[in-house]
């Protein structure tokens, strides 16, 4: 498994209120994803950058999806590009299943 935290820069900062309304705009299209575990959306407590934190079986799964047209689409709504930090995820702890998954 691999996480992929995507991070990008808002051009003015924004409530954790404001966070929600937004990203509940986009949340749906990431259900049944092929490939995606779990999204978590974030907004710094300052509110000047904003993300999301991505479970994915795969990264070849998680690179089918970060294309440049997914690119623009970040930089359409938020208004800078996204930076992408990859990382190997061996054992997940689930305890909303009571479940440890590793690969």
């Amino acid at each position: 498994m691999i996480t992929a935290i995507v991070e990008f820069s808002l051009p003015q900062p924004i409530t954790r209120d404001q966070a929600r309304d937004t990203f509940q705009g986009t949340a749906p299209r990431y259900r049944g994803m092929p490939g995606l575990i779990r999204k978590t959306y974030y907004v710094t407590p300052d509110g000047s950058k904003a993300g999301g934190i991505y479970l994915w079986q795969s990264r070849e799964a998680a690179e089918a999806v970060y294309t440049a047209e997914w690119a623009a689409f970040v930089r359409g709504k938020y208004g800078s590009d996204p930076r992408i930090t990859w990382l190997e995820s061996p054992v997940v702890v689930d305890n909303v299943t009571d479940t440890i998954t590793s690969d």
